[in-house]
C-alpha cells in the first residue's frame, strides 16, 4: 500500500459525513436547476405563491392604498374643479331627470288608480282623432338654431342652424348680456336664466361651467319638448367634454358635432 492510498483511506474515514452532505447538496441543486429550466415544473411551484400574494394584496388595498388614492383624488379635484364640474354636470343632470321622470310616473299611476274606468276610457280615446294628431304635429317644437357660447366672454364657440337667418355673433352677445343682467338683477348666483320668449320663438338656455348652450325653437314649447331637448343637450355636452382638448377644438369640428346631435332631432 502506497503512501497516497493510506492518505485516501484516512480522508474517507475522516470526511465520510461531509461527503454525503455535499452529495445531497449537489442533488438538490440538480433538482432546482431542472425545475427552473422546466416551465411546467416552475409554474407548479411558483403559481400558488403568486396567487396567494395577489389575494393578500387585494385584501389589503382598501386599508393600505385606499387613503392614498382618496387623498390624490381630492388633490386633483381641487386643482381641476372646472374640468370636474363640466364632466359631471351632464351625468348628474341625466340622473336627476330620470329620478323626476320616475316620480312623475308613480304620481300618474296613483291618479289613474283613482279615476273610474269610464273616465280613463274617455281620457285615453277621447282626443285620438286624426285631426288632433295633425294639429299636434303642426304645433310641435322645432329646433331652428343651436349656439355654443363661452360663458364669461359671450363669444360664439360653435353653432348649428337650419336656416342662416340670424346673425349668430350678434345673438350670442345679446343673449350673454341679457342672461347676465337678469341673473345679476335677482342676485341669485346659484340660479340661471333658462328661457326667453321672443314672439314666435323660444330660446332655451342651458348653463354649464365654462359654456352655455342656447337653443332657438319655433312652435309649441311644452314640458315634454323641454325634457327631450335637455336630453339632447346633456348627450352632446357629455360627448363634447370627453375630449381632452375640447376647450381648444376648432369651430368646424364642434359645428359638425352639433349638427349630428341636433340635426335630425324630434321634440
Amino acid at each position: 500500500m502506497t503512501e497516497n492510498d493510506k492518505i485516501q483511506i484516512l480522508k474517507d474515514i475522516l470526511f465520510a459525513e461531509d461527503s454525503d452532505y455535499i452529495e445531497k447538496i449537489a442533488h438538490r441543486l440538480e433538482n432546482l436547476e431542472s425545475t427552473l429550466n422546466d416551465r411546467q415544473k416552475f409554474s407548479t411551484k411558483v403559481d400558488p405563491i403568486i396567487l396567494h400574494q395577489l389575494e393578500e394584496f387585494k385584501t389589503s388595498i382598501p386599508s393600505t392604498l385606499g387613503p392614498t388614492i382618496t387623498a390624490a383624488l381630492k388633490t386633483e379635484i381641487k386643482k381641476n374643479k372646472d374640468e370636474v364640474v363640466e364632466a359631471m354636470f351632464p351625468i348628474l343632470g341625466k340622473m336627476i331627470k330620470k329620478y323626476i321622470a320616475h316620480e312623475i310616473k308613480l304620481l300618474s299611476e296613483k291618479i289613474n288608480k283613482q279615476l273610474s274606468f269610464k273616465d280613463r276610457m274617455k281620457s285615453w280615446f277621447g282626443n285620438s282623432t286624426k285631426k288632433q294628431e295633425i294639429i299636434d304635429e303642426l304645433a310641435a317644437s322645432h329646433i331652428e338654431q343651436v349656439l355654443l357660447i363661452e360663458k364669461d366672454s359671450g363669444l360664439l364657440k360653435a353653432s348649428y342652424s337650419v336656416t342662416q337667418t340670424i346673425d349668430e355673433e350678434m345673438i350670442s352677445g345679446m343673449l350673454t348680456a341679457i342672461k347676465s343682467f337678469v341673473e345679476d338683477a335677482f342676485g341669485q348666483k346659484n340660479q340661471n336664466l333658462e328661457l326667453i320668449d321672443y314672439e314666435l320663438y323660444h330660446i332655451h338656455l342651458q348653463s354649464f361651467n365654462r359654456f352655455y348652450i342656447a337653443v332657438i325653437l319655433s312652435g309649441n314649447y311644452t314640458t315634454k319638448a323641454k325634457d327631450k331637448l335637455q336630453d339632447l343637450i346633456f348627450d352632446f355636452f357629455e360627448k363634447f367634454t370627453k375630449k381632452d382638448d375640447y376647450h381648444v377644438l376648432d369651430s368646424d369640428s364642434i359645428n359638425k358635432q352639433l349638427a349630428q346631435n341636433f340635426g335630425h332631432a324630434h321634440l
